[in-house]
């Protein structure tokens, strides 16, 4: 949780209080000044959320960036190995073919 999301439920809760002792004692300057900490309690706490959500957001693409770094490694590992398998499959087709080749002149021979 954000500090700013504390500070603004405290001056929140603070704006209720002042406005319930100023209806209590009949003052509108207290009421006025409890809805003004209440107004900015809340602003301040969305402010809050909003720093936390985009916290939260960040802490999610950096999984997600992980997640398709590993993904892209593993995809990469993979055309490695194939295309070395295809190498090797490439140069025994053509030592067979060279050792036909090579048997057949012997025997012409």
């Amino acid at each position: 949780m954000d500090t700013d999301q504390i500070k603004g439920k405290l001056q929140n809760a603070f704006g209720n209080a002042e406005t319930a002792i100023g209806k209590a004692v009949g003052s509108t300057d207290l009421q006025n000044a409890g809805t003004e900490d209440r107004l900015k309690g809340a602003a301040k706490e969305t402010w809050g959320n909003a720093k936390d959500a985009v916290h939260e957001a960040g802490k999610t693409a950096h999984t997600e960036a992980a997640i398709h770094q590993e993904h892209a490694a593993a995809q990469g590992e993979s055309l490695r190995d194939r295309i070395v398998a295809g190498a090797e499959h490439l140069k025994d087709n053509i030592n067979a073919k060279l050792d036909s080749a090579k048997a057949h002149e012997g025997d012409k021979r």
